[in-house]
């Protein structure tokens, strides 16, 4: 263990004054993506059971009974804000607008995905920053590397290895914490896309659902 620590200090110390940048770019790359990870994990995403207990409800016109539910459950679930914006505004029998439920549904689920997406494009920096700075590091090492043969009267690989080295060794890095970054992004990605498109067609269906029961109900629809 104590010779793997001093290898990865001996590298980071080789891979010149580029490293340090480096290092807070990996920090923060590993940072976002817990943190991201925990934030997705926390607030469950999984809108089914929603739809179908609120789907309930609304077959039976208890449209409070639906909110009581829903507004319990905001604090954790994503879904919950975006069908709660739905049946709070809606109004069967009374003149229901599907297009204006539409458009409340649209905005609490921008808001929400927003909030979701929260951190994403400092993954997408950090995915560009990282293997950049690394070539910075590799067009450094190379200009010590030939600076030292131009200086030298002799020339042999140890004269051109430290230079050598801190270009492999930035090129590496900055590549590894890209690599991570961008996993992240697409993982996180797909996440919220999932979430999205899962949502959508559920509020589709309820509002199909409420406008039916309005018309049913004598109520007029735009």
């Amino acid at each position: 263990m104590e010779n793997a620590s001093f290898s990865v200090f001996e590298l980071f110390k080789l891979g010149g004054v580029f490293m340090w940048p480096l290092l807070l770019f990996s920090i923060a790359t590993v940072a976002i993506s817990i943190e991201r990870a925990v934030y997705l994990i926390y607030h469950n995403l999984n809108v089914d059971d929603l739809a179908l207990t609120v789907s309930g409800y609304v077959k039976e016109n208890n449209y409070s009974a639906a909110a009581d539910y829903l507004s319990e459950l905001t604090k954790r679930r994503m879904g919950a804000r975006v069908l709660l914006g739905l049946i709070s505004r809606s109004n069967p029998g009374k003149n229901f607008s599907e297009h204006r439920a539409e458009r409340v549904v649209e905005t609490e689920a921008m808001n929400c995905i927003n909030s979701l997406e929260n951190g994403f494009n400092f993954l997408t920096a950090l995915g560009s920053l990282s293997p950049l700075t690394g070539f910075l590091g590799t067009v450094s090492g190379m200009i010590g590397a030939f600076r030292s043969i131009a200086e030298a009267t002799e020339v042999n690989a140890q004269i051109v290895a430290n230079g050598i080295y801190e270009a492999l060794i930035t090129t590496v890095f900055g590549l590894v914490i890209a690599i991570i970054a961008m996993i992240a992004h697409s993982i996180f990605s797909h996440i919220v896309d999932k979430f999205a498109s899962k949502t959508e067609g559920v509020c589709s269906d309820l509002i199909i659902q409420i406008a039916n029961q309005s018309a049913g109900a004598g109520g007029k629809k735009d």
